[in-house]
């Protein structure tokens, strides 16, 4: 099934929910699954992104998705939370947190 095009990266959510596509597939060399308010991307070498939409659709994501996006790539980052929290910290503020403990790229 062709994936209709996107404005957002949110509008997969939506188009899910409207049954317009699957709630999980295949999209190029990517495979993705619409949980909740977000969705998971997985590449093919099994790097995962995992992501929440805000109500104004853009990216947010917290800690714990950061730690499991080091776990899946090629060569593994495992760190603390302790060091993520400092690394977010340090890019503020590239990054905002949008709610306690959950972060957005700032436009």
């Amino acid at each position: 099934m062709a994936i209709p095009s996107l404005e957002q990266l949110a509008d997969v959510v939506g188009l899910a929910r409207s049954r317009r596509i699957s709630r999980s597939d295949h999209i190029g060399t990517y495979s993705y699954k619409v949980h909740g308010a977000g969705c998971l991307f997985v590449s093919d070498s099994g790097t995962q992104v995992d992501v929440d939409f805000a109500a104004d659709g853009s990216e947010i994501f917290d800690l714990w998705r950061l730690r499991w996006y080091g776990l899946s790539l090629p060569e593994p980052l495992d760190v603390t939370d302790q060091d993520i929290r400092c690394a977010v910290q340090s890019l503020q503020p590239l990054l905002t947190e949008v709610r306690p403990g959950w972060f957005s790229v700032a436009n």
